[in-house]
């Protein structure tokens, strides 16, 4: 089969899909040509377009080999058969992998500033590629879709090798491809025209698609619910961050991550999503820029930390909708030490902090300033930082708690530690933040409500 064009391609897997999927569907193009598909598909069907950044993990000197590939949220793909054949170590295979993150990221930023996060929960979500992804980078995508609440996940390409059809239809619950092929050179070979597609060119897609303006501040006049990659100023940085905001939120809580740690952090991803479920908006965070995370000297710059974090909160504060929402902060080891620091700033006049396996005696003098109620979370194998938190209840004089989770260590590895912390966290927030969320204008009595 021979496609024009990649608009020819998506007209004619559009043609295929329409007569099998309608509802509510998204239609998901992988970053670069996939969404040139994409687009046309989304068009043609009358479906939301969405992008998902993903990169393709390459052997280091062996470019044409790849042993995996990760996603824009963190999802990774390791063939370990070519890390096996390409001997590579794990520091080798860690230098690609923050090198994709950054790749990621810079794309990211650009992209969802122009079209944020499309709901998937409970959808069906068609991954769209243009037949040169590798499979890897398909099957993130797949579980990207998946680990976001997508009912039903279906590949659809236009071209592709007939191995790759096969290993990627092992992450869909459905695979179309109207052309199988013997390789990537006879899957190109397909196209007359298969011109490269840059970021510029996907955001025009995008904009296109959602028909609305590229302007970065547009959330500040869209309701909730927002899910999107944000940048935001902070003196002479500009910080990575993820804003997902559900309906009808009764707060916002900022992450702010321990050393080493980031935004991508998995286990406070895993409290952000338990909070978002409760009705809780979270921003996680990035305090320190790519550049800077190698400065152990900033890592445990508390004073640091904390100006950023207070500018993050200054920067939430301009955001329309969620403006007058009261914020949380949700600390982190060292992060604990800078939300702490940040909590006790008049400016950020924050209504709860929970501290997770934190440093409180990081914060010095101003550990004593913090008025806000605050629950100190602590592993009951963590001896060190135990001891630590506990002087910290003495030198504390706010309404301030300490909760032990028996038998865990610093990370709250141990089964069932981090759904006990993120359970605590939930029940600690969403008390305080109620308290002091503003009436909304359609509630009666003046009394708010808060949806579960």
């Amino acid at each position: 089969m021979q496609f024009e064009d990649r608009r020819d391609a998506g007209r004619r897997l559009a043609a295929r899909l329409r007569t099998r999927y309608d509802g509510d569907v998204v239609v998901v193009g992988l970053h670069g040509g996939g969404v040139a598909v994409a687009y046309e598909i989304a068009c043609d069907i009358g479906a939301p377009l969405e992008v998902v950044v993903v990169r393709t993990l390459r052997v280091p000197h062996q470019p044409v080999h790849a042993f995996g590939a990760l996603s824009e949220d963190g999802t990774t793909v390791i063939d370990n058969r070519e890390v096996t054949r390409a001997r590579l170590t794990r520091h080798e295979m860690a230098q690609v992998q923050r090198d994709a993150r950054h790749e990621i990221d810079r794309s990211s930023v650009f992209l969802r500033q122009i079209q944020p996060r499309v709901p998937l929960g409970g959808r069906t979500v068609v991954v769209v590629a243009d037949g040169s992804a590798t499979a890897a980078a398909m099957r993130a995508a797949c579980r990207d879709a998946r680990a976001r609440g997508a009912r039903w996940v279906v590949v659809a390409l236009p071209v592709a090798p007939r191995s790759v059809v096969a290993e990627v239809s092992g992450d869909a619950d459905d695979t179309i491809c109207l052309a199988p092929t013997s390789s990537y050179a006879a899957a190109a070979r397909s196209y007359r025209r298969f011109d490269q597609v840059s970021d510029a060119d996907v955001a025009e897609l995008l904009r296109r698609a959602a028909g609305r303006s590229s302007n970065p501040a547009h959330f500040a006049q869209t309701p909730p619910p927002w899910d999107e990659m944000v940048r935001i100023p902070a003196g002479d940085a500009m910080l990575n961050g993820h804003l997902a905001v559900p309906e009808h939120p009764i707060g916002i809580v900022l992450f702010a991550h321990g050393s080493g740690s980031s935004r991508h952090s998995a286990r406070n991803r895993f409290v952000a999503e338990v909070l978002n479920r409760a009705g809780v908006g979270t921003l996680l965070l990035d305090l320190l820029t790519p550049d800077e995370e190698g400065d152990r000297a900033r890592v445990f710059d508390i004073a640091l930390l904390s100006r950023r974090l207070v500018a993050a909160t200054s920067w939430l504060a301009g955001l329309g909708p969620i403006s007058e929402l009261p914020i949380g902060y949700f600390g982190a080891s060292t992060g604990a030490a800078a939300a702490l620091r940040a909590a006790a700033d008049l400016r950020t006049q924050v209504a709860a902090v929970v501290s997770r396996g934190g440093r409180p005696d990081l914060t010095g003098s101003r550990l004593a300033e913090v008025v806000a109620p605050t629950l100190l979370i602590v592993g009951g194998a963590d001896s060190a930082v135990l001891a630590l938190n506990r002087e910290a209840l003495q030198a504390m004089s706010c309404d301030v708690e300490l909760t032990v989770v028996p038998g865990a260590t610093h990370l709250f590895a141990e089964p069932g530690a981090l759904e006990r912390v993120a359970e605590l966290a939930r029940d600690w927030f969403v008390e305080r933040l109620s308290m002091t969320m503003p009436a909304r204008p359609d509630d009666s009595n003046g009394e708010h409500r808060t949806r579960f």
